[in-house]
């Protein structure tokens, strides 16, 4: 039976017994008294035991739902630790990557440094090469304009002018 049942009857039983006058007492039916309270201690045990049994259940069910909890917060910290680190790669790789980027850049304004420099040596190198091969150049085209004037001053000289030794008496 159910204990609250048994309370409710335990209450009517003194609600229906008859008042001592001028007192706070009541006449109580001994045997329907006595038979409420043996119900009551078959009763208590039995709801002694639901409750227990419904104590157990709610400690298993709040042992399972902390460990659940605890599961669940250790994934969440085991990603939330997970996602820093590979933050913290991404991160360590972005600034390699501009690392190497600007490496770059320095190495390859060095190269163009380097190829202007040689490519400014070479052509001076061939300029003074050049200049060189135009004065010579330059001194055989003179050398042969003095020739050539000098053969035309001597073809052009008149005949009498120009004596022979033959015909010269004192050369006898």
């Amino acid at each position: 039976m159910d204990i609250l049942h048994l309370v409710d009857r335990l209450e009517e039983l003194l609600n229906t017994s008859r008042p001592i006058p001028f007192t706070n007492n009541v006449v109580v039916d001994e045997d329907r008294m006595l038979d409420l309270i043996d119900q009551m201690r078959v009763a208590i045990p039995d709801e002694v035991k639901k409750a227990q049994k419904l104590l157990s259940e709610r400690d298993r069910t709040l042992a399972q739902a902390q460990e659940e909890a605890a599961r669940t917060l250790k994934i969440a910290r085991e990603k939330h630790d997970s996602m820093l680190e590979r933050d913290a790669i991404v991160e360590s790789a972005k600034a390699r990557a501009d690392q190497i980027h600007e490496q770059a850049k320095l190495d390859a304004e060095a190269t163009r440094r380097e190829a202007d420099e040689y490519v400014m040596e070479a052509l001076t190198n061939l300029e003074i090469e050049m200049e060189r091969s135009l004065n010579q150049v330059r001194n055989g085209l003179r050398a042969l304009q003095h020739t050539q004037a000098a053969r035309v001053s001597a073809t052009r000289v008149p005949a009498t002018s120009v004596s022979h030794p033959e015909d010269d008496p004192d050369t006898e």
